[in-house]
């Protein structure tokens, strides 16, 4: 039972999500966080993360760790997010299943539905069309690590869930305009035509896709509640 002195790690604590879930558990009282910067831990190589979680021992694991980006970065560097997103999940997975840790949440994302689902998405949905072409790569390593994470909870009894957030802002988010999401590129556009006296601004794609929004730290919320949650379903979508 995951309690207050209980030893939780939060892997890609710098990130935009992952910064959240420290904040907010910090902020619950939970006092045995642990994290480890890029430099101090390459989530790439398996050796060394086997190594650290078999000295550390962790009672729950947040994968929060990706490399991430916007249209732009995911649609030119699709073997960089293919291969470094499934390097880390998988070897966070492994490890822990390997080490005796059963606890863990993996984050997904949205892009792992199909383009042209119905709405609003239902966890149904997952590989029932083809993706958005400009972040396949991306969408079908997290692909795997949902898939991975609930075949691993069927044969090694692992109690792992998956979690797909909506679109997120807040703190730590990334605004360079070739490498971020679309709501921090929108409000970088706008910051930027406020500064230079601009009347308009140059916004990417038709307008007429929809987008659902949260504000970061009540994801984290989220995902501490069902940290402490026993869930059957391998998946589940915040929004």
């Amino acid at each position: 039972m995951i309690n207050l002195n209980s030893k939780i790690y939060v892997a890609g604590h710098t990130g935009l999500v992952g910064s959240a879930i420290l904040r907010q558990l910090k902020s619950r009282g939970y006092r045995n966080v642990i994290y480890r910067t890029r430099n101090e831990l390459d989530l790439k190589n398996q050796i060394k993360v086997y190594n650290f979680l078999k000295k550390q021992k962790p009672d729950f694991i947040f994968i929060a760790a990706a490399k991430v980006g916007g249209i732009h970065s995911n649609n030119t560097y699709k073997a960089d997010f293919n291969f470094d997103n499934i390097s880390i999940q998988t070897n966070l997975i492994n490890s822990a299943y390997r080490n005796g840790i059963k606890d863990l949440i993996f984050l997904g994302s949205s892009c792992v539905y199909p383009r042209n689902c119905k709405q609003p998405i239902k966890e149904s949905y997952l590989l029932t069309g083809a993706l958005e072409k400009t972040n396949d790569a991306y969408a079908i390593a997290k692909i795997a690590g949902i898939k991975m994470l609930e075949y691993y909870n069927k044969q090694h009894r692992l109690k792992g869930v998956s979690v797909m957030p909506c679109n997120l802002y807040g703190p730590n988010d990334n605004y360079d305009l070739n490498n971020s999401h679309f709501y921090p590129a929108l409000i970088k556009k706008i910051y930027i035509a406020k500064k230079t006296n601009k009347n308009d601004l140059l916004i990417w794609g038709s307008g007429k896709a929809k987008r659902e929004l949260m504000f970061v730290n009540d994801f984290a919320d989220s995902v501490i509640y069902f940290m402490k949650k026993n869930i059957k379903e391998p998946f589940l979508n915040i929004g």
